[in-house]
């Protein structure tokens, strides 16, 4: 271990300690510890009674820890975890977790990053923190203007035009140049994923697209237009399309990714196929950063009956964007 010559360890960010974090993590090393190997940069204090621990004091002990127990870089977040109830003392150390894993990555001593859900409000009360949700911090720490967000799992990749706003807001929001950049990094991640002429379906905002400008006319003057420039380049794209006609099977067969215009249009149909199995990969960070497509689920924690299935995915597909 590693599974492959050259690959380093994967950094799991602690994400919010009164959720499902702790949980899954020791889950998802149970489950890996003989195909991959990662280390959690948090609170071993946090983890569930019983968990096999490694404490290391670097990235690279990780390997050869993962066959005794959890590897975790350890850091204080200086009070107990209760599931379910946030407490704001956590809040600068889960912000510290994800700057940490970043730094690892961006210098090498880590091959990828793949961070446990955080708790918006809770790092806003705690930490004073100013970011819509972990995309927008990670292309903060980055260095870069726009990222993307990706969610995936076998049937479906979908990526939010919009993200984390107000659904009041997305028409504004919707620019040809936030659309344009949008379009084009998820080519560009595609095509270095493997896929050089990927397929992409572009959904409308409007119901049935606007239907000619009766429902809206953001297809018409944003949208249509755009697509039809990036056609011209040669990129094969398809839309302004329905919506809810874009993700029976028969559809998705015809696409490689679906672009859409606002959070919930996307997330929905993917939650919907594979709510255990989505994994979110940000694009265009210049590293591999992805996360369990799920929250920190306070009502479930501690209860012992978490599904890690999700950041299972997320660790594998960590591994296998950072090979």
């Amino acid at each position: 271990m590693p599974d492959r010559p050259g690959a380093g360890p994967i950094a799991l960010s602690a994400g919010e300690p009164a959720g499902i974090g702790p949980e899954i993590a020791a889950q998802a090393w149970a489950a890996l510890k003989g195909e991959l190997a990662f280390f959690l940069i948090g609170d071993p204090s946090h983890l569930p009674g019983g968990t096999p621990t490694v404490l290391i004091d670097r990235p690279e002990a990780a390997v050869a820890a993962m066959a005794q127990g959890l590897p975790v870089l350890a850091r204080d977040f200086g009070a107990p975890r209760v599931p379910g109830v946030a407490n704001p003392v956590h809040a600068p150390h889960v912000v510290a977790a994800i700057r940490e894993g970043v730094e690892l990555v961006q210098t090498g001593r880590a091959a990828a990053l793949t961070t446990n859900p955080i708790h918006k409000k809770a790092l806003k009360d705690g930490a004073d923190f100013a970011f819509p949700g972990h995309t927008e911090f990670l292309a903060h720490l980055a260095g870069v203007p726009e990222v993307v967000m990706m969610l995936a799992c076998d049937a479906l990749r979908v990526v939010p035009a919009t993200i984390h706003i107000p659904l009041s807001e997305v028409p504004r929001h919707l620019t040809r140049a936030g659309l344009e950049a949008t379009i084009r990094i998820t080519h560009k991640a595609l095509s270095d994923m493997g896929l050089p002429d990927p397929r992409i379906a572009v959904a409308g905002l409007n119901p049935h697209a606007g239907e000619g400008g009766a429902m809206g006319r953001e297809e018409i003057e944003v949208i249509a237009p755009l697509l039809d420039d990036l056609r011209a380049e040669g990129m094969r794209i398809a839309g302004p399309l329905a919506a809810d006609t874009m993700f029976h099977a028969g559809a998705r067969a015809g696409y490689d990714v679906a672009i859409c215009m606002y959070h919930d249009q996307a997330l929905i149909p993917i939650k919907t196929l594979d709510f255990a199995g989505g994994v979110n990969v940000t694009l265009g960070l210049g590293f591999t950063r992805t996360s369990p497509d799920h929250g920190t689920a306070f009502d479930i924690a501690g209860q012992g009956i978490a599904d890690p299935a999700s950041l299972i995915a997320a660790l594998r597909m960590a591994r296998d964007l950072a090979g």
